[in-house]
């Protein structure tokens, strides 16, 4: 079981794991430990997450979400592939977290009385500023 909070947790079912050889500095370790971690959770199988988290969570991580509807995350931060598979499942708990928490919906607001007084003298001023910079006809 992945836990995500006290109330949500993932079975290691829905979730599978591949293993492929990193990029980056590492020397020769690079070229022979499959050490970058790729997690591949199916989305649309899911049970577990709540319909309205799951919406959120498709519209926060379009770029990471297959045609299949999978969630791919992966790592290769570590020269290891344990600390890679556990910096992917933090990935995973931050972005479901993301997602389960209710945006506060925007009330529309008018502007004061201040803030158009102050927009009004600052257009005035500029117009001053303007009118100034022309040339005066002589009579």
């Amino acid at each position: 079981m992945i836990v995500i909070n006290a109330e949500l947790s993932i079975p290691e079912e829905e979730v599978e794991w591949s293993f492929v050889r990193s990029g980056g500095p590492g020397g020769q370790n690079v070229n022979k430990v499959a050490s970058r971690a790729v997690l591949r959770w199916r989305l649309g199988a899911s049970t577990v997450l709540p319909e309205e988290a799951r919406r959120r969570l498709l519209g926060q991580q379009r770029r990471r979400i297959t045609t299949e509807g999978d969630l791919l995350i992966q790592s290769q931060r570590y020269r290891d592939q344990a600390r890679n598979r556990e910096d992917c499942l933090d990935k995973l708990r931050d972005m479901i977290l993301q997602a389960l928490h209710v945006p506060r919906p925007r009330r529309a607001t008018r502007p004061t009385l201040g803030s158009k007084l102050r927009r009004l003298t600052a257009k005035k001023r500029r117009g001053e500023i303007k009118q100034g910079r022309r040339d005066v006809l002589p009579e």
